[in-house]
Order: C-alpha cells, then sequence, then structure tokens
C-alpha cells in the first residue's frame, strides 16, 4: 500500500497571490502610522477628528466586504485584485491635495473599498488554490501577508517622512500599492469552473459566513481595544516608558504561532482549534485583568497573541468549507465583515467599560466576550451540517 503524495501548497499561483498581498499591506502599513499625526498637524484635527479618519476606513470596508465577496464570485479574483491596488493608489496619491479633515474622510472612505476588494479576492483565492486537506495551513501563511505589511510598512512610511514629510509618504505607499497591482496582473484567474456562469440568491449576507464570523467577533475583540488601551495602561498606572516591548510581544507571538502551528488547523481540526484558541485569548484577557502588574501584562499578551494566532485562519478554513465553491468568495466577504465590526465596537464598548471602572476591568469584559463565543462554537459543534470539500 503507497501513500499518497501530499498535494503542494506553495505553488507558483499561491506565491503570486501572497506577494500581491504582501505588496499590498506593506503600502497600507506605510501610511497607517502617519495618518493620524498628518489629521492633528496639518489638517488641525483633535483627537476625535484623527480617530474618525480610522473609523471611515471601518465602515467601508465593512459595508464592502460581502459586496466584494458577490463580485469576485462573478467576476473573478484577480481583477478586484488589480483595481483594489490601483484604487488604493490612486487615492493614496489624492492626499497629496488633502486640505481639510473632510477630504481625508472621503478619501480614507475610499481606502476601505480598496481594502475590501483586495483582502476578500485574495482570500477567495488562496482558498481556491488550497488542496482540500491543507486549507487551513494555505490560509494561516496567507495570513501572514498581513501582519509581515503591517510590520514593514510602518519602516517605510517612517523613512519616506523623514526624508520628504507627509508627501513623500504619500507617494511611497502609492508606488507600493502599484507594485502590488503589477503582481496581481501575474496572477492566473483561480475563480473555481463551476462558479462560472452560476448565479447567486442574491443575499447580500452568505450564510456559511455569518455564525463563524460572529464567533470570530467575540475572539479579536479583545485585540482591538487591547491596541486601544494598553498603551495608556502601560505608560500611566503601570510607570512604563512605552507600549513597545508588549507591541512587539504580541506581534511576534502571533508570527511564530502562525509559522510554527501551520498545519494545526487541518491537523486538529477548524472548531477544535478555534475554540481552544478562543480559551487561549480569554484566559490572556482575563489574567490582564486579575493581574493588573507588568508581569501580568506580559504574560496575557503572550497568550492574547497565542490565541489570535490561530482564531482567524481557523474559523476561515471552516467558513470556506462550509460554501460551494460558487460562493466561496461571499462567505469570506460575510465572514470577514466582522473584523471591522469588532475592531469598530470593541475599542469603544471597552474603552466605555475603562472609562466608568478601570483598564482591567474593561480587560475582564473582553475575556468574558471570548468566552461567549467559545459557548457559541461549542452549541455550533454538536448541530453542524455537512462540510463542502
Amino acid at each position: 500500500m503507497t501513500n499518497r503524495a501530499i498535494p503542494p501548497i506553495l505553488t507558483r499561483p499561491f506565491v503570486l497571490v501572497s506577494l500581491a498581498s504582501l505588496a499590498y499591506f506593506v503600502a497600507d502599513g506605510t501610511s497607517i502610522a502617519l495618518v493620524a499625526r498628518f489629521a492633528i498637524g496639518p489638517l488641525h484635527a483633535d483627537a476625535l477628528g484623527a480617530g474618525l479618519t480610522y473609523g471611515a476606513f471601518s465602515l467601508s470596508a465593512l459595508v464592502l466586504r460581502p459586496l466584494a465577496g458577490r463580485v469576485a464570485d462573478r467576476r473573478g479574483r484577480r481583477p478586484l485584485m488589480v483595481g483594489g491596488s490601483l484604487l488604493f493608489g490612486a487615492a493614496m496619491l489624492a492626499h497629496l491635495l488633502a486640505s481639510s479633515l473632510a477630504i481625508l474622510v472621503v478619501l480614507r472612505l475610499v481606502l476601505g473599498v480598496a481594502e475590501a476588494f483586495v483582502f476578500v479576492a485574495a482570500f477567495a483565492a488562496e482558498a481556491d488554490l488550497a488542496p482540500p486537506e491543507r486549507r487551513g495551513e494555505a490560509l494561516t501563511f496567507f495570513s501572514l501577508s498581513l501582519y509581515a505589511g503591517i510590520a514593514v510598512g510602518p519602516l517605510i512610511g517612517e523613512a519616506a517622512f523623514g526624508a520628504g514629510g507627509f508627501a513623500a509618504v504619500w507617494i511611497a505607499a502609492a508606488v507600493v500599492a502599484g507594485i502590488a497591482a503589477l503582481v496581481a496582473l501575474a496572477v492566473p484567474e483561480t475563480r473555481p469552473a463551476e462558479a462560472v456562469g452560476q448565479g447567486h440568491s442574491g443575499r447580500l449576507l452568505h450564510p456559511a459566513g455569518i455564525l463563524p464570523g460572529l464567533i470570530l467577533m467575540t475572539g479579536i475583540w479583545g485585540m482591538g481595544g487591547w491596541f486601544t488601551l494598553m498603551p495608556p495602561y502601560a505608560v500611566g498606572p503601570l510607570g512604563l516608558d512605552g507600549a513597545r516591548l508588549f507591541l512587539l510581544t504580541f506581534g511576534a507571538t502571533v508570527i511564530l504561532a502562525r509559522l510554527l502551528g501551520a498545519r494545526l488547523p487541518d491537523r486538529v481540526g477548524a472548531r477544535r482549534l478555534s475554540g481552544t484558541a478562543l480559551f487561549i485569548t480569554a484566559a490572556g484577557l482575563g489574567l490582564m485583568g486579575l493581574l493588573p502588574t507588568v508581569a501580568g501584562l506580559f504574560a496575557g499578551t503572550l497568550l492574547l497573541g497565542l490565541g489570535v494566532a490561530f482564531t482567524t485562519p481557523a474559523l476561515a478554513s471552516l467558513t470556506v468549507s462550509r460554501a460551494p465553491a460558487s460562493e466561496r468568495g461571499a462567505a469570506l466577504g460575510t465572514f470577514s465583515a466582522f473584523i471591522d465590526l469588532a475592531f469598530g465596537v470593541g475599542p469603544i464598548a471597552m474603552g466605555a467599560v475603562a472609562a466608568a471602572s478601570t483598564t482591567p476591568i474593561a480587560f475582564l469584559s473582553a475575556s468574558a466576550v471570548a468566552l461567549i463565543g467559545a459557548a457559541i462554537l461549542w452549541r455550533w459543534l454538536r448541530d453542524a451540517p455537512p462540510a463542502y470539500s
């Protein structure tokens, strides 16, 4: 009896999609650290105005992701990857003409549209290309392009700002987005043959993405609030000189965990892994809340990074398995919309809790949200419908 050959993941089309995604997220990261400074500085906005620029991005991305998924199923993945990258580049160049906060907010709305197009189309393309038995591993590798881009992009942005101010940042981001579009042009269309010519029911939200997306939202709810509340908490009550150690620890934990544990979604099972990840996330946030010290924050950050590392890839794999190939983009568009919802609502809710009590209690509230997600997932395990391959 011979062992069946393991189908490869790193094919030429898969690598091209990953490279195009990496270039896009580097372009995104190039400007992300400087947008608030631009709003508060040259545009004379206050903190609320700076926050509005970020909220506008999430709002348009949230609304457009499900629609982008349907378009990707009907028209293909490559047009959205190319078009979204070009749209991002054009919007970044238009920043050169941004003379008011209102114009900046409109441009951020446009960037949210570009984000929806590129992210959903690339996500669906990688799912198309991945062998079913290694899909979780493939989506884990794909997710690294986002984190790597957000890690590298700000370094480019800061260097560009030092060399030529905000104008250099916008131009650098546009150039990198153009590179992403060029790479995406080389990507062969991955939309499954059975999807061509098939219609859709017209529903904007795909059922296969709603419950996994809702569970995902409970898992990354605390991460959004952590990014918002942790830096001032580390500097204020804990008396540190900055939050860079915790940010580095979180990012390194996510990247290393996904590299070393890329095969876990397929070996352990997407449902079991995501459920375990939710408990780890809840433990990390709970530890930060119950042990309000530097050691508690550090240990909690490690656990939070470990939990977040496996929540999204596992649930994304689960989403793909619940949808036919002809509706894969729509399912992932619905699923990923909950990311924007979590990052939009989570920090606001946790901020309100912290304002009414303390930051550790806000961390405890996010821990409870993650446990609710684990409970929903446990209940779903018993009644989950058959999966598509």
